[in-house]
């Protein structure tokens, strides 16, 4: 990583980046790719792929309807309903 492909890069990600933070841009960019290359050595054919790093499991409650409808309530206080459906103005052509 050099100067002038920090420069580029900023221009593309159409960033301003002040002339002397380059220097630290392209330490640190430099020390990214590296790790980037040490982890792409890793033999990781055998690592089955995980959902996540934990075998965590999600506590589910059963599906069961708790609130009681209310449609007819709410519908009677609405502006304008039509066929169960609440009427908006139309806001797309």
């Amino acid at each position: 990583m050099d100067k002038k492909t920090v420069e580029q890069i900023a221009h593309l990600a159409r960033l301003d980046i002040n002339e002397k933070d380059i220097p630290e841009y392209v330490t640190n960019l430099t020390n990214i790719l590296a790790l980037v290359e040490q982890m792409n050595t890793v033999a990781t054919d055998s690592v089955e792929p995980m959902a996540h790093p934990t075998d965590a499991v999600q506590r589910l409650r059963e599906d069961i309807v708790t609130a009681t409808n209310q449609r007819e309530r709410f519908q009677a206080v609405a502006p304008q309903v039509e066929k169960g459906l609440y009427l908006v103005p139309q806001v797309i052509e």
